[in-house]
């Protein structure tokens, strides 16, 4: 039960940050797209190696800073975000603008065959790469990924 809360808790609490960091009125083009899924792809790849520092660099700076460290933030993927850590397969979905964030669908299958919607918020950097700044995990809009 303490865990759930803290997970929603983070959850709203990234949600939060992220809205005030990254405002965005119109959808990404191709490119942004295509940037977009490659740093959730390599994020997935260095949860599967187990790689924390790798799978930390892909969050955004308010998410590394309410983490603090690679270990608390694997801890709370570990424990809290499963299919994402160890998927057995994803694809993507739509990229929308919700509430001026950019949010990426992933349908996810579990390692345990459950299927499961991902919804990233992506913050786009002073440099123009793109970091995730939050990841909420809902109900599965499609059967398989």
């Amino acid at each position: 039960m303490i865990r759930h809360n803290l997970l929603s808790l983070w959850v709203l609490l990234a949600l939060s940050l992220a809205g005030t960091v990254a405002q965005a009125a119109d959808p990404p083009g191709e490119d942004d797209r295509a940037a977009i899924q490659a740093v959730i792809d390599s994020q997935i790849a260095a949860f599967r190696r187990d790689d924390g520092e790798a799978a930390f660099s892909y969050a955004a700076p308010a998410i590394r800073h309410m983490f603090g460290t690679v270990d608390n933030f694997m801890a709370m993927v570990r424990g809290g975000y499963r299919p994402v850590y160890r998927p057995q397969a994803y694809h993507f979905g739509a990229v929308a603008v919700v509430d001026g964030q950019i949010v990426q669908k992933v349908h996810i299958v579990g390692p345990d065959g459950g299927a499961v919607t991902a919804f990233y918020i992506m913050e786009q950097q002073p440099d123009g790469s793109w970091r995730i700044a939050g990841c909420s995990l809902g109900a599965p809009e499609e059967r398989s990924a």
